[in-house]
């Protein structure tokens, strides 16, 4: 047999039919044809579906700090304790749902869900925000006792000699998106110092300081236009941090003689003596809920 009599026997053959030859075709070069994806169109795989809460059911122990019993942690306590009933069963399991039509005893006694309801005060010096004070002072609640037969909770804090505005609600949802600090909720003060506010001192703190627990910026300062000397400044900042605003001029050497708190998240005094309260405006409350 011949050389090439063998390496014809080595060479594989095309297996009968047309369709050998183009599949054979597909190396060309030297290269093979691969598969691609054209950019979004690559297989994506589905992602879990993810259930909606149902915005009928509650956790039971917001059920009850919405009819005015106690707080959700006090309310923790009391379903721990046996001291609650749905539909005339005890529940002592954390995190228990309920609808909101379901009967819900606490004692025995039948609760219902409070009217959500929400308070301005123009607070004076003096109170203590708080709804307690174990050593006898007077509290903001005092200022607000005639307000509402729910049971209101202070939306933050001002410190006793700080004046201005505190809104007050039972309206837990709301009152936590207004203190926490993704939402930039927007405040500014009136600030009175003992002394002249020297101009370098003003650019330091549009520039930032540092404080013992950190960095801070405010959003605007600027002097209080036809105030009579430059001891009084306005400072806007969205901040929550404690005593936050006398801590900046504490800071630079100045002592803050009078704070009064003139806007809360859109929120003004006008109208609104010190010592005074009203109910929100339904375009207030929706601007409020309307807050990103």
């Amino acid at each position: 047999m011949s050389r090439s009599d063998k390496n014809d026997k080595r060479r594989p053959r095309p297996r009968s039919g047309g369709n050998g030859a183009k599949k054979a075709s597909g190396r060309q070069g030297g290269n093979f044809r691969r598969k691609s994806y054209a950019r979004g169109n690559a297989p994506v795989t589905p992602k879990a579906h993810t259930p909606k809460p149902d915005p009928d059911l509650v956790r039971l122990n917001r059920y009850i700090a919405n009819a005015g019993v106690c707080s959700r942690r006090e309310a923790d306590t009391f379903i721990a304790a046996g001291n609650v009933t749905v539909n005339g069963k005890t529940v002592t399991e954390m995190g228990y749902k309920v609808k909101r039509s379901d009967e819900v005893r606490f004692d025995g006694r039948l609760l219902q869900q409070e009217r959500k309801e929400y308070v301005l005060l123009n607070k004076p010096k003096n109170f203590i925000t708080t709804t307690k004070d174990e050593r006898g002072r007077r509290t903001v609640m005092e200022l607000i006792s005639n307000a509402s037969n729910a049971r209101l909770l202070p939306v933050g804090r001002l410190d006793r000699n700080t004046t201005g505005l505190l809104l007050f609600t039972n309206d837990g949802d709301l009152a936590k998106k207004l203190t926490h600090p993704k939402h930039g909720v927007r405040k500014i003060y009136h600030v009175e110092l003992d002394k002249s506010f020297k101009a370098s001192d003003l650019q330091q703190v549009r520039e930032g300081l540092t404080l013992e627990d950190g960095s801070i910026a405010v959003d605007e300062i600027s002097y209080i236009d036809g105030a009579a000397t430059k001891k009084e400044v306005g400072v806007q900042l969205h901040s929550g941090r404690n005593r936050i605003v006398r801590r900046i001029f504490e800071h630079l050497g100045y002592e803050v003689v009078r704070l009064d708190r003139v806007v809360f998240a859109g929120l003004t005094k006008k109208d609104l003596p010190r010592g005074h309260w009203r109910h929100l405006t339904a375009q207030e409350l929706i601007n409020l809920k309307n807050l990103s």
